[in-house]
């Protein structure tokens, strides 16, 4: 077997947060990443079995994952196997957390200001 591809490297005007979201938007990809969440890696045969999607849709849809880093591919022989990342996922919940934080911040100085 060979090294796991790298995801794309992110260009600056593509926030991490912004492509694990834009990834994440999308319900065919959601329920890719579900199936893959169990820590197991999959070829594009084996998840597009027993789905309406084609090979081809299957693989554009991974081709996304990867790019915004949710999964890696790896090349076995002829086919290539994909398994899922959750450190991405792990970054964009700990961006909403900190925007939460700053929201909360917000809206008890509006609410110390409208008390006042």
């Amino acid at each position: 077997m060979s090294k796991p591809r790298p995801a794309a490297p992110e260009r600056e005007s593509e926030s991490g947060p912004a492509r694990v979201f834009a990834a994440l938007g999308d319900r065919t990809r959601l329920r890719l990443l579900a199936r893959l969440s169990d820590g197991r890696s999959r070829s594009i045969a084996a998840l597009s079995q027993d789905s309406e999607l084609t090979r081809q849709a299957v693989t554009k849809h991974l081709r996304v994952l990867e790019a915004a880093g949710l999964v890696s591919s790896l090349r076995a022989g002829r086919e290539s196997r994909f398994q899922y990342r959750p450190e991405p996922l792990a970054d964009a919940k700990a961006w909403l957390d900190r925007v939460s934080v700053q929201w909360d911040d917000a809206l008890g100085r509006l609410r110390a200001l409208v008390e006042d």
